[in-house]
């Protein structure tokens, strides 16, 4: 069994003793960048959407699309001053998503927007598909610590998670017809993805067929529960979620 070394103490003596090693430093966003999620229908608007946030994200400046819908993003390419690069990808292996976020860092994106996800989860060589792999070499037993993929989904998420710069991902919801009045209405449901990871964001939104927007979760106060009608991503999402990042800590009243 291999031996971890002791863990490496960085405050001053005195400050380590009375806080039991631990060093605490007063909080700050200073540096964080956005983690957003959309997710929605075929139709709901979500493409559109993440680009407009990525512009608004980046300043105006390019940033950086992985495509993953055969060239979608690139129809609206230069709509509304809105410039990006693609990377086109037809196969999903989470750890080529892991590699082409570490080549988009290097290139210094200020954005990436990953449309979509899902792919991720359920394409061509996609997390079912490598658990489907990994589970063949072990007699069809979906064995301990490989069910639903975590060892590469959670490499996955932590790729996003640590990349320099802000983060767009677009999921697929998964559909069902309902009744509204009598009428069948197609309404989405959770996004296809791991279960939860919506929730690794900051700030989690769907789109329903109408392009109406919920926040689902948000860090970001000024977001907290907004439903808008139509967005602009770059005025409605970036804007408050830039704000928020960029405000100092109010100061504590005497």
């Amino acid at each position: 069994m291999s031996q971890l070394p002791p863990p490496v103490r960085t405050a001053r003596p005195q400050q380590a003793e009375a806080a039991g090693g631990f060093e605490f430093r007063p909080a700050s966003k200073a540096g964080r960048k956005a983690r957003l999620s959309i997710q929605g229908m075929s139709g709901s608007g979500k493409t559109w959407t993440g680009l407009s946030i990525a512009h608004g994200l980046s300043g105006g400046d390019k940033f950086a699309v992985i495509d993953t819908e055969g060239g979608a993003a690139s129809l609206y390419a230069g709509i509304g001053g809105i410039q990006f690069d693609a990377a086109s990808m037809d196969r999903y292996d989470p750890r080529d998503l892991v590699r082409v976020l570490d080549s988009a860092a290097k290139a210094g994106y200020p954005t990436v927007f990953v449309d979509s996800l899902s792919h991720f989860w359920k394409g061509t060589d996609g997390t079912l598909a490598q658990v489907e792999k990994a589970s063949s070499r072990y007699g069809g037993n979906k064995f301990a610590g490989w069910k639903d993929g975590t060892p590469i989904q959670n490499d996955m998420v932590a790729a996003i998670l640590a990349y320099p710069g802000h983060i767009v991902a677009s999921m697929r919801s998964y559909t069902e017809w309902v009744l509204d009045g009598g009428k069948p209405q197609r309404v989405g449901m959770r996004p296809e993805q791991r279960k939860g990871i919506e929730y690794e964001f900051d700030v989690a939104v769907s789109m329903d067929i109408d392009n109406r927007l919920e926040v689902l979760k948000s860090r970001c106060p000024a977001l907290n529960r907004k439903v808008i009608e139509r967005p602009n991503g770059a005025r409605d999402i970036a804007g408050p979620l830039l704000a928020w990042l960029n405000a100092n800590p109010e100061p504590a009243e005497q």
